[in-house]
């Protein structure tokens, strides 16, 4: 090896040593951002995914249909507020869409021939729980947000990847660890755990595969969640679309349609 390249080797070590962990974790953050689409990923408004929905319970398959889903970003407050939630979404089951899950701000219904029930408090908080602690929901609404603390861990090596660990921190002390593939800077899977009503510690992992380009943004066509180590869901996407023109009554109850009991 040439002095000279030696030297500037040495330099750049140097370099990264005297950044910080919040400096370097804001960098990658900054270079996902870039490998996500940048400004167009930034500017993301809405998302329509259709594909197949599989559930699994130990490991075992224990649903699949054909699922769309819809997913509106709100616009946020100015910094973010963090018991604010900026995200509608229907997730609508069957060719016809006969059957759907809607979530907004506010709550959440089961919606079926028969009306519109209203899901368990418990199941709407595990949903904007996990909303809020999506890697790309972060990215979109909760950059600026006080007391939001990003640290690089280190590097790693996870599922045949060579990855920088990211921790995310809010001010309620709840952490999410992003890995980051090194090379294209996509986020590859996060972990971060909660507790049930019972107050058991759950590890939630989601693993984002099969990135394509949508309208100039790189988004994931493959998703999966594990808990505590077994698959609990996945996600295969035949198409991927953004800001579309999609209407309000995609996100909102129908007028005259009965609201019947909440679940229990």
């Amino acid at each position: 090896m040439k002095r000279r390249e030696a030297l500037a080797i040495l330099a750049g070590t140097a370099w990264l040593g005297a950044q910080t962990k919040q400096e370097r974790g804001r960098q990658i953050f900054d270079e996902a951002i870039a490998a996500l689409g940048g400004q167009k990923f930034l500017a993301l408004r809405n998302r329509v995914e259709k594909g197949r929905a599989y559930s699994f319970y130990q490991e075992k398959l224990a649903g699949l249909a054909k699922a769309t889903v819809y997913t509106r970003y709100l616009t946020p407050a100015d910094p973010p507020k963090i018991d604010d939630f900026y995200l509608r979404e229907r997730q609508a089951f069957g060719d016809e869409e006969s059957w759907a899950v809607l979530f907004n701000e506010e709550d959440g219904w089961e919606i079926t021939f028969r009306g519109a029930r209203p899901l368990r408090k418990q199941t709407i908080e595990r949903f904007r729980d996990n909303r809020q602690r999506d890697i790309f929901y972060i990215l979109l609404r909760r950059l600026g947000e006080e007391g939001l603390i990003i640290e690089h861990r280190g590097s790693d090596v996870v599922d045949n990847r060579p990855v920088d660990v990211v921790d995310i921190t809010d001010a309620r002390n709840r952490v999410v660890t992003v890995y980051f593939h090194r090379s294209t800077r996509l986020p590859a899977r996060q972990v971060f755990y909660r507790r049930d009503e019972r107050r058991i510690r759950h590890e939630e992992v989601t693993i984002f595969d099969k990135y394509r380009d949508v309208g100039g943004v790189q988004l994931p066509y493959v998703i999966q969640r594990y808990q505590d180590g077994q698959r609990t869901f996945a996600m295969f996407a035949d198409s991927v679309l953004i800001n579309q023109d999609l209407t309000d009554e995609k996100f909102t109850l129908p007028v005259n349609l009965r609201i019947l009991e909440r679940q229990k």
